[in-house]
Parts: structure tokens; sequence; C-alpha cells
């Protein structure tokens, strides 16, 4: 019987992250986690074809059928986390807002990667948003997820610059290089049970 802590992670499209975390895993036989799911939404997502390329089990469930109705969409997704047996949700790039309910059956033990460094920044748009701030210095955030859009404790952040002349897509290319440094990082951390934050830059 294996030790390592179970990880479903959950795409909406290509699933750059989920690579990522999915290959620490996989390339580390002291890591503590194993992934044991990629969930997502969309059946065209390439994080599907990623992950089965690797070995891991993969699951759709569309939410178009239900409509507006979160929670019966919601009361599907979560049968093959169930099913998965998974000990931690990672959310990377999933593009549904889910409900205070599903988020409280894994308070705890779901965490999310958001292109910001929160508490800046929450929501959508978030590199053109520093941009016409004047930033300096952007980055992302991992953190614990919480009933309240990307508010949840704050396990880990990385920075980059923000140049001068930098569009969003630059920016939102810089930045992306440091979640797949970062999320990884954190979640290793996250399953041996540190929650100090980790800062990279």
């Amino acid at each position: 019987m294996s030790d390592k802590k179970r990880v479903a992670i959950l795409v909406s499209g290509g699933g750059s992250n989920m690579v990522s975390l999915v290959d620490s895993m996989l390339k580390d036989a002291d890591h503590p986690g194993q992934p044991c799911l990629v969930l997502s939404n969309n059946a065209d997502a390439g994080g599907l074809t990623k992950a089965a390329a690797r070995g891991v089990s993969t699951a759709v469930v569309d939410h178009r059928p239900f409509g507006k109705d979160r929670e019966a969409f919601e009361a599907e997704l979560v049968k093959p986390i169930l099913e998965a047996r998974a000990d931690v949700v990672c959310l990377a790039g999933f593009m549904r807002v889910l409900t205070a309910g599903f988020v409280r059956q894994f308070e705890g033990r779901m965490l999310n990667i958001h292109p910001s460094l929160l508490p800046k920044y929450k929501g959508l748009h978030t590199h053109a948003r520093a941009l016409e701030a004047g930033d300096d210095r952007h980055g992302c955030t991992v953190h614990e997820v919480t009933p309240l859009l990307d508010d949840g404790p704050i396990l880990g952040q990385a920075e980059v610059p923000v140049n001068p002349g930098d569009t969003p897509d630059d920016l939102a290319a810089r930045v992306l290089v440091q979640e797949h440094r970062l999320y990884p990082a954190v979640l290793a951390r996250y399953l041996r049970g540190e929650r100090d934050v980790l800062h990279l830059s």
C-alpha cells in the first residue's frame, strides 16, 4: 500500500500547470503525492490527452447540459473525485466558479493557482490590470480554496518584473514560467504538512 496522498487535478484547457504537477509527482520517487485523476468540464481540453499520455486516469463532466444549475453540475463533478479517492484537489486552469457547497466538501485540501500577487487582482484579466495600475512587480499565487473567490490562505508566491513596453501577453508568458515552478513546489510542501508561505523570484 502506498502512503502517498492521492491528488486529483481539475482543468479546462491545455493543462500546462497540470503537466507540471503530474510530472513533478511521477519523476520524484520521494514525492509525497501521486496523481489519481485529471478531470475536466471540457471534453476537448488538451490537458486530458496530456494526462492520458502520462498514464493518469481522466474524466469529463460537461457543464453545458446543466445550464445555470451549478449545484447539479457539481453533484456530478464530485463523483469521479470521490471514486478516485482523492485526498487533495488541485485547480489548474479550471474555469468554473465553484459554489460554497462544493468547496466545503474539500476545504483544507483544495489548492488553486492564480495569476496575480494576491490579494491584488482577484478574478480575471490580472495581467492587464497590473499594467493599468503601473505595477513594477507581478506574479502568481498558490492558495487554499475557500468559498470566497481567490481569497484563501496564501501558500506560495512567485514574482516577475514588469518591464517597460510589456503587453498583457508578455506578462502572462513570464508569469506562466513561474507558475510551473511554484505550483509543484507548494504542492509537495503542502502534502508534507508545511503551511508557511513559499516565496520564489
